[in-house]
């Protein structure tokens, strides 16, 4: 499966974005698709996720809310809602996919994860 990332820009504390990643080729209906994001000097991190199967989510501890997954299976894209960006949330954003079953546990941890998007820079200003 290739994966296409998008919606990436400058925004103010407090304003939202919308992250899209698109999937092709050969998808997998027990996949799950993943955000993760890594800020420069920082190790990639868990952003959320959703099994593609039945749409159910997973967070990151520190969202506290603020984002929001969600799919469209006819376009077979994934969305990362984001609402009360914080400077902190600067960072590129990677989604992610996976057919192989994961848990609550693994499916935070990047090694779990084949393929990959290019990444899309998100950037809070204070």
């Amino acid at each position: 499966v290739q994966l296409q990332a998008s919606g990436g820009g400058l925004v103010q504390a407090g304003g939202s974005l919308r992250l899209s990643c698109a999937a092709s080729g050969r998808t997998f209906s027990n996949s799950v698709m993943a955000w993760f994001r890594q800020a420069p000097g920082k190790v990639r991190e868990f952003a959320g996720a959703i099994r593609w199967s039945n749409g159910m989510t997973y967070d990151a501890d520190y969202v506290n809310g603020r984002f929001t997954i969600s799919r469209d299976n006819a376009k077979n894209t994934v969305y990362l809602q984001m609402n009360s960006l914080k400077p902190e949330d600067t960072a590129v954003y990677y989604c992610a996919a996976t057919p192989q079953p994961v848990t609550i546990a693994t499916m935070r941890q990047t090694r779990y994860y084949k393929n990959w998007g290019q990444g899309t820079l998100v950037t809070v200003s204070s």
